[in-house]
């Protein structure tokens, strides 16, 4: 049986991560958590570069990715991911305090999974948080590893 994929956190507040970490542990996923505090930190990740240029060869089960974040915004890294053929497919949840109608139609023509608000209330945050994590870990069928993918020539 191929090892759990890596949940990406995407997260530059410390009490998000905080909170985030919490709930994912609360439901028991085996997976392991990575947290990048910034956009260009994620796309090292993502793509292997930088200090994640050794990890292992596997794509994330889920990305969690804020809006706002230093160096690259959410919306920058969802573009470069979903607009590579290499890493299209990996499932990105867009995780912001924004109800902007522009974030969420932005967000969604670049291709995200899903656009989620963060709830202001500790107990929704919590709830949300872990459903999030047993969908994406669990229940969610991801698309074979990118060396499996048709090339586009």
């Amino acid at each position: 049986m191929a090892s759990l994929k890596p949940i990406l956190l995407v997260e530059d507040n410390p009490n998000d991560i905080e909170l985030t970490l919490a709930a994912l542990e609360s439901s028991q996923l085996a997976n392991q958590i990575v947290i990048c505090r910034d956009g260009a930190e994620a796309l090292d990740f993502i793509y292997r570069r930088g200090s994640h240029e050794s990890r292992a060869v596997q794509d994330p089960a889920v990305v969690l990715l804020d809006l706002k974040l230093p160096k690259i915004d959410g919306l920058e890294v969802l573009a470069k991911v979903k607009g590579d053929p290499a890493t299209r497919g990996i499932p990105v949840v867009m995780l912001t305090s924004s109800r902007e109608e522009t974030d969420v139609v932005r967000s969604y023509n670049l291709g995200v999974n899903a656009f989620v608000v963060k709830p202001v209330a500790f107990e929704e945050f919590f709830a949300a948080i872990k459903e999030i994590g047993v969908f994406w870990a669990l229940l969610n069928e991801p698309p074979p590893h990118r060396g499996g993918w048709p090339s586009n020539g």
